[in-house]
């Protein structure tokens, strides 16, 4: 199993980044441009005046920024002292930025004062309206909706009487001398909490993962081993980094290399468009439906994208690296409480037949069983069942939760995934337990009938759930989003389903809709309850059959 040669903690990391790359670019945002070496001085003040608050091992600081220099810096800033980092989703609303600050205990609050259309300051008297009655953030805060928060410090224009500002926060780092700086560094080891990251899920009350350092340099290091990124790579995601997605897959695995980073504040296809071809990004990683807008819009035609080499932006690859089928390009599945994909393969090679839509094979290091989900029973080869996951790269812990409530009695941490290993050991997903259709008393994996509908030239998206019923229980519903210039009806797609998927599979209601009308969460996934409640709701008002 392919590991750093270095101690798997960020600062050692870091030192090892910045010997082997200092001069490189490692970030690039709009105008700005930061380099490995520009990365761990700013991050060093940063560290030094978190220091000289009071921050130290094991302290939560939760850090609340979009992609950029400003995150990276902090977030080095943060893990190099051994702090345990809190990233926090920029698109919460006051209550879920209030719940997630108490639940992860945060003690310092690192932010940005604004991000789009979110006012954090604004959020935060939401969420706590005791802040408002501080006069002043000196000595700590004291606030009974947040019970551990003792300081906020943003970084912008925007203030409160509450809020401790950035100039006077930074400018404490000149009490700390880099003596003490590395001697806090030298006892951070790779067994520390590093992180507690939250799950991107649509539910009100997300999980909370504790990674180590070690499992998060670690990881990193070694998807890289089956990947074909390398150091000259310009890579484009817009992945967000307080998502596993985006902090393991791509930011620590790009520095890993030396690779430079592309990031930018929001997506629009055509400004995007112009940024790939500015930059001559080289790779690009992100959710399909963004490579599907940027090859729709109108300048996509005259765009020289011809530095891309690879990615899984599969829409927007120059032909000769475009896939004839994606579905004979291996996936991978992972999971928060997995620092990301726990199954790989190499997914820039053909697969043959007989692998069609896989996952790949259990990373290195990671070991899988197959249960039955009700009596916990390994199965064999072939058997479908729960996916459970073990190995260096699962969370130490879900934060609040007793380790026996959370891992079987051998370790193992069961996804509420469905699938199969085949005999050679490759993946078949077939989706969360929980979204079984029960109908008639049949039971339907809604990515079975998914990819049926991918497989339609006709069809450019599809997502399946079960809709209530009174007799059946639940009936098949489908989303379906046509390609572009399909003319197909319903009659048409359900006459191409059939001789595919036994009856009780087809879909008996469809909504034939556009991206924009489906209910994603906010990190790009289809939120499937939303979808059943919206298929619900338009059958009951008679606009689906």
């Amino acid at each position: 199993m392919p590991f750093p040669d270095f101690e798997p903690c960020i600062p050692a990391f870091l030192r090892h980044i910045v010997a082997e790359h200092g001069s490189r670019t490692l970030l690039v945002l709009g105008d700005e441009r930061l380099s490995y070496t520009e990365a761990e001085q700013r991050s060093r003040v940063l560290a030094r005046a978190l220091l000289a608050d009071g921050v130290g091992k094991g302290t939560r600081v939760g850090m609340l920024f979009p992609n950029g220099p400003d995150w990276l810096v902090t977030w080095l800033a943060v893990t190099r002292i051994g702090a345990l980092a809190v990233p926090i989703n920029t698109f919460l609303q006051a209550r879920e930025l209030g719940w997630l600050l108490r639940h992860a205990d945060v003690d310092t609050l690192l932010l940005c004062d604004r991000f789009l259309s979110h006012d954090y300051l604004a959020q935060l008297e939401e969420a706590a309206p005791s802040l408002k009655k501080a006069a002043s953030p000196a000595p700590r805060l004291l606030a009974a909706e947040l019970p551990y928060l003792r300081r906020v410090v943003p970084f912008g224009d925007g203030e409160r009487p509450w809020s401790t500002p950035s100039t006077g926060f930074l400018a404490a780092a000149n009490s700390i001398g880099d003596e003490l700086l590395e001697a806090a560094e030298s006892e951070v080891r790779p067994a520390d909490p590093l992180v507690i990251l939250y799950s991107s899920g649509s539910t009100a009350d997300p999980k909370g993962a504790v990674h180590t350092h070690g499992a998060i340099v670690r990881h990193a290091f070694n998807l890289n081993s089956m990947r074909d990124l390398q150091r000259e790579d310009i890579i484009y995601s817009p992945m967000p980094f307080f998502w596993v997605g985006g902090l393991v897959f791509v930011m620590t695995s790009a520095m890993h290399l030396g690779a430079c980073l592309i990031t930018e504040e929001s997506f629009e296809p055509g400004a995007t468009l112009e940024l790939l071809e500015r930059e001559r990004v080289t790779v690009g990683l992100g959710w399909p439906h963004y490579a599907k807008a940027m090859a729709d819009h109108p300048s996509f035609a005259t765009r020289d994208l011809g530095a891309i080499r690879g990615g899984n932006l599969y829409d927007i690859l120059p032909g000769n690296e475009r896939p004839a089928d994606p579905e004979l390009r291996a996936n991978s599945l992972g999971m928060t409480e997995t620092c990301g994909p726990h199954t790989f393969d190499r997914m820039d090679q053909e697969l043959p037949e007989s692998l069609r839509g896989s996952f790949g094979r259990s990373v290195p290091g990671v070991t899988h069983k197959i249960v039955d989900p009700e009596t916990g029973q390994s199965l064999a080869p072939g058997e479908s069942g729960e996916i459970c996951v073990r190995g260096y790269d699962v969370a130490q812990a879900l934060y609040k939760r007793e380790r026996e409530e959370v891992f079987d009695a051998e370790g193992f941490y069961p996804t509420g995934d469905g699938g199969y290993f085949s005999e050679e050991g490759h993946l078949f997903f077939e989706g969360r337990l929980g979204d079984t259709i029960k109908t008639a008393g049949a039971n339907v994996t809604p990515r079975d009938v998914e990819t049926a509908l991918a497989a339609l030239d006709e069809v450019d998206e599809a997502f399946v759930v079960g809709v209530s019923h009174a007799e059946r229980g639940e009936n098949v519903a489908a989303a379906v989003v046509l390609a572009a210039k399909s003319h197909a009806n319903i009659e048409a797609l359900r006459a191409s389903l059939k001789p595919v998927l036994s009856a009780y599979m087809v879909p008996k209601h469809w909504w034939l809709t556009t991206p924009d009308a489906l209910p994603m969460t906010d990190s790009g996934k289809i939120d499937k309850k939303r979808l059943r409640a919206e298929i619900e709701a338009r059958i009951a008002r008679a606009e689906i059959t």
